[in-house]
């Protein structure tokens, strides 16, 4: 099982807020008695997503790669309840922690499996899941292993074709990492777009980049809709967008593969 050198939950901003700090960066904030308030912007932005994945309050099947305190999948059992979620999180003291001192609501169809996001994929049944999320980290850089060619055919395995895969990656400019993530991306999902604050896409700093990718029409309308009117803005980019500024990346294979760029402590 995956380790971590420190995990720990401190008070958050407001009462009843908590924040998960794992090898002292903050992983996760959780508001226990309003999970539906969510503070780290680009998990606001992933939100929004899953706000559109499927009619208004309706139960989804989703599978999220990579755990922590559960922001999203609290989220999803707030605002659509009976939806069935698989959490794959392989630090079992992290999960162990959450659960003791930030109990998932009763009841709340949230199932943590503690394996890594390659293997669990690769347990999970053809077509399971209408949206699969990948929001992993191991030492602040998202696992090398988590975004080749192969890996994210055997996420299309898992998606049903309309599905939609939801993906965080951090980078900064000239943003060589990630497209080399979106190269391999497209093999499986020729149907993308990303989102991003204007600062990371100005190049001022390492930032988030979440990218929702499908084999059939993304919410392109619906998010830049929600991103012009969102309390921290942020950009949406189009497939033609993205190739001009993301294009002509070498796709990441298993044996040719590297972790996301180390975080600006």
């Amino acid at each position: 099982m995956a380790r971590v050198q420190s995990c720990e939950i401190v008070p958050g901003d407001r009462p009843g807020t908590f924040v998960l700090r794992l090898d002292g960066m903050s992983q996760s904030h959780v508001d226990l008695a309003h999970p539906t308030r969510i503070e780290f912007e680009y998990v606001r932005r992933i939100a929004d997503v899953l706000d559109l994945a499927e009619a208004p309050g309706a139960p989804l099947r989703v599978v999220h790669i990579g755990g922590a305190a559960m922001t999203l999948p609290r989220y999803v059992a707030a605002t659509r309840p009976r939806s069935a979620q698989v959490v794959l999180e392989p630090a079992v003291e992290v999960t162990e922690l959450v659960r003791t001192e930030l109990p998932l609501p009763q009841r709340s169809g949230i199932k943590v499996r503690p394996v890594g996001g390659r293997i669990g994929i690769m347990e999970l049944r053809d077509e399971y899941a209408q949206v699969v999320v990948l929001d992993a980290f191991a030492g602040g850089r998202v696992p090398g292993e988590l975004v080749t060619t192969e890996f994210f055919a055997d996420v299309g395995r898992v998606l049903d074709s309309d599905g939609l895969f939801v993906l965080n990656l951090t980078d900064r400019s000239p943003f060589g990492w990630t497209r080399r993530v979106l190269g391999a991306l497209r093999v499986s999902f020729p149907e993308m777009l990303l989102s991003a604050e204007p600062a990371t896409l100005r190049a001022r700093r390492l930032g988030n980049l979440v990218v929702v990718a499908s084999r059939v029409a993304v919410p392109l309308a619906a998010l830049q809709a929600r991103a012009a009117k969102a309390a921290a803005p942020y950009r949406v980019l189009d497939a033609g967008q993205m190739r001009d500024g993301f294009g002509g990346g070498t796709p990441f294979v298993v044996g040719d593969t590297d972790a996301s760029p180390p975080p600006e402590l």
